[in-house]
């Protein structure tokens, strides 16, 4: 008798009926055009990911206003944005073809904050590198970093919100805040990035108030069942401190917070987590399973994965899913193949962000 796994079984995300929980991670690809549209490589990209109907992809990072742009990309790769209408005209053309194929498409909403590049951001328009407060990564100048004002975060809000509903409008099925990996809403929540003496600093519960804002804000926006967000807990990446004390309590609050919005009848498609492996060989108390076991919705769970803990992690629990990064990238079949127990593709790391279809469009589906 053939074992039926999780992995390759429906579940319901959100307003979205999958059927198998295999998830395209979001994957900066830096093949945009200027003006940070879309190019129809996107569209081809996306729809051969799309193959195995009823699969979950969530986009590449995608800037939600100028402001929030700026990524220090080696040479010349774009970024894609969502709040002008030529970009809405050629997200259109993605969501098109994912959902021809059958299948479901987040937007995953960017703000990079502190990391944005200055220069890039003055290409833009008259825009700084901003932050909770103006504290740079190590080894990085501060000259032009800016501590956000009150009322420029509740803008941040509402510009998330904005981005959100144009989301919507061209045909997304949902939209994931990134909140992780030392973007902007990830320093608000670590006390060595915010040290903020407003509503927005200092306690667990002040510095958890920016993701959460956004969170509510898209909600009421789009509803909860279009909505999600990802939490990086324990990454160290772009010189965010963690630690045995502040990490846990500061995510088993947010969690905790989800989870009652949830209770309440707000509760959002899924929560998004990097596991702690992925920054290399985690501490004892770096993990994960302590929000899991508090978040009782769905579950995305991303980082090092490979077809026998993917089938493992997903049967542990009947809400969790799996999301594959660089396999997806060099199997656009991956769905097929894992089901199938077929070989995979090996991934060109070189290729990750330069333009064209090369290491982007080129990889061929598997073959007996």
């Amino acid at each position: 008798m053939t074992q039926t796994h999780n992995l390759f079984s429906p579940i319901k995300v959100g307003s979205s009926e999958l059927q198998n929980r295999i998830v395209l991670a979001p994957l900066t690809r830096t093949r945009a055009l200027p003006g940070n549209v879309p190019s129809d490589l996107a569209t081809e990209y996306y729809a051969q990911r799309a193959a195995s109907p009823g699969t979950l992809l969530i986009t590449e990072a995608t800037y939600i206003s100028p402001g929030s742009a700026g990524v220090p990309i080696p040479g010349d790769g774009i970024v894609p944005g969502i709040w002008s209408d030529e970009q809405l005209e050629a997200w259109k053309k993605v969501f098109k073809a994912v959902h021809d194929r059958g299948s479901k498409i987040y937007v995953q909403l960017w703000d990079i904050g502190r990391v944005a590049w200055y220069h890039k951001l003055q290409e833009l328009g008259n825009y700084f590198p901003t932050g909770p407060s103006a504290i740079p990564m190590k080894g990085e100048e501060s000259e032009h970093l800016k501590a956000l004002t009150h009322w420029e975060i509740k803008g941040k809000v509402a510009l998330y919100v904005n981005a959100a509903k144009n989301a919507i409008a061209a045909g997304a099925d949902g939209v994931e805040i990134h909140s992780a990996n030392g973007y902007l809403p990830d320093t608000f929540l670590r006390s060595a990035s915010n040290q903020r003496t407003d509503e927005y600093g200092g306690s667990i519960e002040n510095r958890a108030r920016f993701s959460l804002e956004i969170v509510d804000a898209i909600t009421e926006a789009i509803g909860a069942d279009k909505t999600a967000i990802r939490l990086s807990p324990w990454s160290t990446f772009q010189d965010i401190e963690v630690n045995d004390t502040e990490t846990p309590a500061q995510f088993t609050y947010l969690f905790e917070q989800l989870q009652k919005r949830a209770d309440e009848g707000k509760q959002l498609a899924y929560v998004h987590v990097v596991e702690p492996r992925l920054f290399g060989p985690p501490e004892p108390w770096a993990t994960n399973e302590p929000f899991r076991k508090i978040w009782k919705g769905n579950f995305i769970r991303a980082g090092g994965y490979d077809r026998e803990t993917a089938l493992e992690d997903a049967d542990k629990s009947d809400n969790t899913l799996i999301a594959f990064g660089r396999d997806f990238i060099a199997n656009p079949d991956l769905v097929q193949r894992l089901k199938n127990n077929e070989p995979l593709a090996k991934y060109d790391r070189t290729t990750f962000y330069v333009p064209g279809a090369k290491g982007y469009t080129d990889y061929p589906a598997y073959k007996m």
